[in-house]
């Protein structure tokens, strides 16, 4: 490996890897099998305050049980046994025991302002220090952009608006009118609690695609492929899961039920009260209909948090980054870069098949040896 060097708070390194969610910490543990050493040949930096990458910050009522599956990480299987317990609580203790199972040393919290190009190598500036590196490994999914749609009159809205990401419980809207936005896992999700303390609404763009059957193998496998042909195409990434449709559980049986999904199409604007549609829509409410509310909660995903990449433009004129390698993990502008999380690797199972892949084509890349597993 190259000598390190440590000079007016600038370490160099030979790999940095940034996020140490499921994806970060599967390319820390393929990195250490093939040799390199955290805090002398590679460092990995976290932005959250603890382990447990997204998972720390979801709501309590989130479990394991419904959550989307936790994939276990390479070379420690998690405990099947805690399936009603909290994810904020499982997960972020599984993966402290992974950090320190495999020495891994994550650096937390360390916040990245800016990854740039310094000759052959890569310029990582963070709140506390500067790395230059070989190869880069980005791992910093999707939690910290949450994504709200711009509606006329967002700005007027007298009420509550919050995110999935600032949920907390359903109790916090006991009595209150709330609009739910958004045709996705977690919708639903908030949904069928909140409608159990409160009057909801719900609101989505496209009618939701619910699947009766077992989602399959065969299913997940194309799912994943129309997203990584999107990415290769240097078009934005769509999520797996935005592709994969809606599993019919038994809460959503029981909130079906109970009349809950009766689904709206989207408003047309928002007003100080509430919503608005200016015209009617298939199965909507007639033009002109006003709907009074005291919230709106915004379920309507993420978006990746790449912003610390922007000055090596690495976009296209598709606005999405092309995308290349076996997995569709490496930057096809600069291989020294990969992205896990990004497109079809944004699943906890794609994320450690993604990691072993991305580590054996970086370190090829780098002339190193791969990882031995």
């Amino acid at each position: 490996m190259k000598s390190v060097t440590e000079s007016a708070n600038v370490a160099e390194r030979e790999i940095v890897v940034i996020g140490a969610g499921q994806a970060g910490l599967s390319a820390g543990y393929f990195l250490t099998r093939a040799g390199l050493a955290p805090e002398s040949d590679l460092t990995i930096v976290d932005h959250a305050p603890g382990p447990g990458g997204a998972w720390q910050f979801r709501w309590p009522s989130l479990t394991l049980r419904t959550a989307n599956r936790v994939h276990d990480l390479p070379g420690l299987p998690l405990r099947t046994d805690r399936d009603e317990v909290p994810a904020a609580v499982v997960v972020p203790a599984y993966f402290a025991e992974y950090e320190r199972r495999f020495g891994l040393r994550v650096r937390r919290p360390v916040s990245v302002r800016a990854v740039r190009g310094d000759g052959e190598l890569l310029r990582v500036e963070t709140d506390s220090g500067t790395y230059l590196t070989r190869g880069l490994i980005n791992a910093t999914g999707t939690w910290e952009r949450p994504f709200v749609p711009y509606y006329p009159g967002i700005g007027l809205f007298r009420g509550r608006q919050l995110h999935t990401r600032d949920y907390v419980r359903a109790d916090e809207f006991a009595g209150k009118r709330v609009v739910v936005v958004g045709g996705g896992i977690s919708a639903v999700q908030l949904l069928d609690e909140i409608s159990r303390v409160a009057s909801t609404t719900w609101v989505t763009r496209r009618e939701p695609e619910f699947h009766e059957q077992p989602f399959s193998a065969d299913d997940g496998r194309a799912a994943v492929a129309r997203v990584e042909d999107r990415v290769r195409h240097g078009l934005p990434a769509e999520s797996v899961v935005s592709v994969t449709g809606l599993p019919v559980t038994d809460r959503v049986r029981a909130a079906r039920a109970r009349g809950v999904l009766r689904r709206l199409p989207m408003f047309s604007r928002i007003t100080e009260d509430g919503v608005v549609w200016d015209r009617q829509l298939p199965g909507g409410p007639a033009a002109g209909t006003a709907l009074e509310a005291d919230v709106i909660l915004w379920a309507t995903g993420f978006r990746s948090a790449l912003d610390h990449l922007a000055p090596l433009q690495l976009r296209g004129p598709g606005g999405g980054i092309t995308m290349t390698g076996r997995l569709a993990t490496e930057v096809a502008a600069d291989p020294r870069i990969h992205l896990l999380g990004y497109g079809p690797t944004a699943s906890t199972i794609g994320a450690n098949r993604a990691g072993r892949v991305a580590v054996r084509e970086l370190l090829t890349h780098l002339g190193q040896p791969a990882p031995v597993v």
